[in-house]
């Protein structure tokens, strides 16, 4: 199994129904503050100035930008933890406890944090958002993003420093201070959140918000820094789970029947199947400038489907619901992280852990959404074949 690591978030073996998630330094586990008091500089007892700012990059913002309103932007909300690299903060929280743990923050809050596995994704978001500006100047159809954090509002200065030492534009913040942030998501019309618990994106999940659980690969494939590429699992991620209950009970030649029976039937829609159209909405924009060719938007279906076998079902499913897919692959059971580290996607979403592991072993960002009859099975078992 490959060894895949972020923060405090173990790699997961057995069932992912034991996913453990330890207590966030920086994000998702409410745990770290339930039922901590208000903290303040004075309890603290910081006998040191936060150490001055040194290496910040000017922040660039051209023209007079806009926010655009929730209901008309796709909304990303993403949890500081994957965001950016946290791991000897996290150490602090543990070893030492809340209170030292927040001392420490405050008194480091201009040294900015390392990039995490979803800071090439978010860039990749504003990359798009240049090119959307320069065809539609007035246009509030952009990617949004939302930083989302159980942290403390004593840490939010550190973040904030860390968003402008990388450039990056995130000016939508949500420091809950150990509450749920999913009411604040909903509030945020929110597209697609990710995050390093587990727990809270079941959460999320459960209250029709596409989500995913973030991991990183302990090598990182170099990306396309001037298009966004995002690559989509098939059953229980695009689509539901139906056909993946069939396999799981019955078994392939069962599967390869029931499709053949019902591929005039539309699937269902899957978790990520709002975030696929948001995407696509996008993609339509650039189509009618003329810059299809040119377009900063791809994406890809890579299923362990067969094509001839059970292909057409999923592809008239997509054709019906009005999404354009750029590439489909059809690896009928072959291993996906060869053709994912040809891809090279800025993200990964698949709802198996067996795909998971094996798209970090090839370097890359996988994302895990917990959904559908495979979170009941053990993931150390290559039971994909049909999906």
């Amino acid at each position: 199994m490959v060894k895949m690591s972020l923060e405090p978030v173990q790699v997961m073996s057995g069932q992912v129904a034991e996913l453990k998630v330890a207590p966030s330094s920086n994000g998702d586990s409410a745990g770290s503050w339930e039922g901590k008091r208000e903290f303040d500089k004075d309890h603290l007892g910081l006998t040191a100035k936060p150490k001055p700012v040194t290496g910040r990059r000017a922040r660039k913002v051209e023209g007079a930008v806009f926010f655009p309103k929730p209901e008309n932007a796709v909304t990303v909300a993403v949890s500081s933890r994957v965001l950016f690299r946290t791991e000897r903060e996290q150490k602090v929280f543990e070893q030492q406890g809340v209170e030292e743990y927040l001392r420490y923050q405050i008194e480091h809050e201009n040294e900015p944090f390392a990039p995490g596995p979803a800071f090439p994704f978010v860039k990749a978001l504003e990359t798009v958002n240049a090119r959307l500006r320069e065809l539609y100047p007035q246009s509030e159809e952009l990617f949004d993003i939302v930083l989302v954090t159980y942290n403390h509002a004593h840490v939010g200065i550190r973040l904030i420093n860390t968003i402008n030492h990388h450039n990056l534009f995130i000016e939508r913040f949500c420091m809950t201070g150990g509450s749920s942030p999913i009411g604040y998501l909903k509030a945020w019309q929110t597209n697609l959140y990710l995050s390093a618990d587990a727990n809270k994106v079941r959460e999320a999940l459960t209250e029709g918000i596409a989500a995913a659980t973030m991991f990183m690969p302990e090598k990182m494939t170099e990306v396309s820094e001037s298009q966004l590429r995002v690559a989509f699992d098939g059953d229980a991620v695009l689509f539901s789970d139906e056909s993946e209950r069939i396999f799981k009970a019955h078994g392939l030649d069962k599967f390869f029947e029931h499709e053949k029976e019902n591929e005039d039937r539309l699937l269902d829609h899957g978790p990520l199947k709002g975030f696929l159209e948001a995407l696509g909405k996008l993609q339509k924009k650039f189509y009618a400038k003329g810059q299809r060719l040119d377009c900063p938007i791809r994406t890809y279906l890579v299923t362990a489907r067969s094509a001839a076998s059970s292909g057409i079902r999923a592809l008239k499913t997509l054709r019906a619901w009005g999404l354009e897919i750029d590439e489909a692959l059809f690896l009928a059971g072959a291993p996906k992280g060869p053709m994912l580290e040809k891809i090279r996607p800025h993200i990964y979403f698949d709802d198996q852990m067996f795909h998971i592991e094996g798209a970090a072993e090839m370097g890359t960002i996988a994302a895990h959404v917990p959904y559908g009859i495979a979170q009941k099975h053990n993931s150390k078992h290559n039971t994909s074949a049909g999906k």
